[in-house]
């Protein structure tokens, strides 16, 4: 399939709509295979992906460890590598156990440790392109600051300013599953990026209050991460899960009930939930955790299913969208 660039913001980076997730084989929750990870990265090239998200919090650094290894077969020019810092991988002091407390199923060999120092940065990025056995990032998250804001925008985004000029990066991000802590990021530097998680999908606009029209302003380009609120809007039904916690009754319902005016008009209620973020002009691109070659071919094909804006309309009519939330235009 053809890769459908986009410009990231006003960045030289560019962006596919559809981006591949890895924290999936970095074996979130459930054990991944190093064969399935790799034919996933394979699928998700065939299919027509070339924007590529890992972190080193994702399986102690497998994911990282295992995306390199598969990208290095491939032309580097061609694809779009982002990471994240904040969290430094150290040897644990005791190995022993599993990290499935923090999401992953893999040997608890490490502990993370927050650091947002400008040292703690470099060191992350060096300790990255080392797992990755990669010679750049193309993009750099500062990953989950929620409690270290006055380090992350005073020690760790200069020195990321410092590393996009030396060549190392070639954007600077921030990502996050809060909205309004990313509109103090974007009004105090020079972002480039923005990734948001779970805070704009069909159930949840709260990045639509403030962060995606001054994104919009400025001229930095937002990626969605979580479109399917962590499974809700993939599968609505009892016991399905919300921002990772079983789904209250109220949000069950209308999750149902999205699904259902979907139906009507022949589409999925995945592939509405995977392109309703298109329809603001500052998103650049939509993340999604694959785990396998099933996955991603099943997410690309949603993502160009047809989705007629007569859809759009029914639901703002229905109270299921506010009326005043941009929705993308009917494919031509």
């Amino acid at each position: 399939m053809t890769p459908r660039h986009r410009p990231l913001g006003r960045s030289p980076v560019r962006v596919t709509e559809l981006a591949f997730g890895a924290a999936g084989i970095g074996n979130l929750f459930t054990p991944v295979t190093d064969a399935r990870a790799a034919e996933a990265v394979a699928a998700a090239w065939e299919s027509g992906v070339r924007y590529f998200d890992t972190a080193p919090h994702y399986g102690l650094g497998l994911s990282e460890r295992r995306l390199g290894d598969a990208l290095r077969a491939l032309p580097r020019d061609e694809y779009t590598l982002s990471t994240k810092v904040g969290r430094l991988l150290e040897p644990a002091p005791a190995a022993g156990g599993d990290d499935l407390a923090n999401g992953f199923a893999v040997p608890a060999r490490h502990r993370r440790r927050w650091d947002f120092s400008a040292r703690g940065v470099r060191r992350s990025i060096e300790d990255s392109l080392r797992r990755l056995g990669l010679d750049r990032i193309d993009i750099a998250y500062l990953h989950d600051p929620d409690d270290h804001l006055d380090q992350a925008l005073g020690e760790a985004y200069p020195e990321l300013e410092r590393l996009r000029a030396e060549g190392v990066l070639g954007a600077i991000g921030v990502g996050m599953n809060q909205a309004d802590p990313l509109v103090r990021f974007l009004r105090e530097t020079d972002l480039d990026a923005v990734l948001l998680a779970g805070r704009y999908s069909l159930l949840d606009q709260r990045g639509l209050a403030d962060l995606l029209p001054l994104a919009q302003r400025r001229g930095v380009g937002v990626v969605i991460g979580g479109v399917f609120n962590s499974g809700l809007l993939a599968d609505p039904r009892p016991g399905a899960t919300f921002d990772y916690t079983e789904a209250p009754a109220d949000l069950l319902a209308r999750a149902t009930e999205l699904k259902a005016v979907c139906e009507r008009y022949g589409v999925p209620l995945r592939a509405a939930a995977l392109r309703f973020p298109f329809g603001h002009p500052a998103v650049a691109s939509v993340l999604v955790g694959t785990r396998d070659a099933v996955e991603v071919r099943d997410a690309a094909a949603l993502l160009h299913h047809p989705v007629p804006a007569a859809l759009w309309a029914d639901l703002k009519e229905r109270g299921l969208l506010p009326a005043d939330v941009p929705t993308p235009p009917e494919p031509s």
